[in-house]
């Protein structure tokens, strides 16, 4: 018993000394969870001015309004969870001009469409990611050598958050003819044909592709592509609900009519040259609002609704249209339903 109470001490302070000796600060194994108090900064790279130097970019971009000590004017709020549900790829067409319509963001369309091309062993001979265009080099389309073919694909945010909308313009010229140093694009596609087959195409790419909605596939440079939805609820100057669609205005109003048609709000009568829908809505209806068994057996689905008259307005101001809706009569809910109507349309939107 008196040999152990001698060593035990010796035991104790020879441990001690051993943990210092291994994992003290000048120890075999020091702790590093401090050493990025010590880090330096290492110089940006800098590209020589004969490369393209697109492809770098900041990982970890420290805004301006957070590089100094300035406080905030107000705190800015979380983005709100998106809640509609995926609906793959399509194509949408009005009159003469067609697009794809995927529910993915522009930064994970992006790296997807580049891969399209790269697959097919063809050329980008311009890249723009913060705008969303990209051109292809002259290349020759089927066994067909009179002709070389080019294409843009533009790469724009959707009507609502997390969608995306892709367009493709084709252009062409003679073989014979020297290759223009400058390009310049038509409004409309050469042949829509080919920018059909090349839109269908690329569709069928990306409802392929599993992928297209893992952030890791997702572009950094293309992350810059304005976010904005071209769909958003606002307010007028004076106060008043309103939708904002940045749409041109045939587009405009053939989705407000999709929209009022698919939430099931009936039209009485509409005015394109007025820019207005009449319309019969009674507010928004919970499914727990309706009636169970019971209530159905003893006539509680047999309550009609109470349906008021509004008009849907359209304006056009500064390349937006904006859109207003307006009770027709006085009641009591008056401003709740105007404002219930409104968001209805903006949920059909698609």
């Amino acid at each position: 018993m008196l040999v152990l109470r001698i060593i035990l001490p010796f035991i104790l302070l020879t441990s001690l000394n051993s943990c210092a000796f291994l994992f003290g600060e000048d120890g075999m194994f020091p702790d590093p969870g401090d050493g990025y108090l010590e880090a330096e900064l290492a110089p940006e790279m800098i590209i020589p001015s004969q490369l393209d130097s697109y492809t770098l970019d900041q990982l970890y971009v420290v805004p301006e309004r957070f590089s100094s000590l300035v406080a905030l004017e107000e705190v800015p709020l979380p983005m709100p969870i998106e809640t509609r549900r995926r609906e793959g790829v399509r194509i949408q067409s009005l009159n003469d001009k067609r697009w794809i319509v995927i529910d993915a963001t522009p930064a994970q369309v992006w790296p997807l469409v580049r891969d399209y091309w790269t697959d097919l062993q063809i050329i980008l001979d311009h890249e723009d990611p913060s705008n969303g265009v990209m051109e292809t080099s002259w290349v020759e389309v089927g066994a067909s050598s009179q002709k070389r073919h080019k294409y843009k694909i533009i790469i724009e945010p959707g009507l609502h958050s997390g969608y995306s909308e892709v367009y493709v313009l084709h252009l062409e010229n003679l073989s014979t003819e020297p290759v223009p140093l400058i390009v310049t694009w038509p409004e409309k596609s050469v042949s829509p044909d080919l920018e059909q087959q090349i839109l269908t195409s690329i569709s069928q790419y990306l409802a392929d592709r599993n992928d297209v909605y893992q952030a890791s596939s997702s572009s950094l440079l293309a992350g810059s592509i304005e976010s904005e939805s071209k769909a958003n609820l606002i307010e007028s100057d004076t106060g008043e609900p309103m939708l904002e669609l940045r749409l041109d205005y045939s587009r405009a109003w053939v989705q407000i009519r999709q929209a009022l048609e698919t939430a099931d709000v009936l039209i009485v009568d509409s005015s394109r040259d007025e820019s207005v829908f009449n319309v019969q809505f009674a507010g928004i209806v919970n499914e727990d609002d309706e009636p169970g068994f019971i209530g159905r057996w003893f006539g509680g689905a047999s309550e009609e609704l109470d349906m008021r008259d509004f008009s849907v307005k359209l304006f056009q101001s500064n390349g937006v249209v904006n859109v207003m809706t307006q009770a027709l009569g006085e009641f009591d809910d008056a401003r709740e339903l105007t404002e219930e109507l409104l968001q209805v349309i903006d949920d059909n939107l698609s």
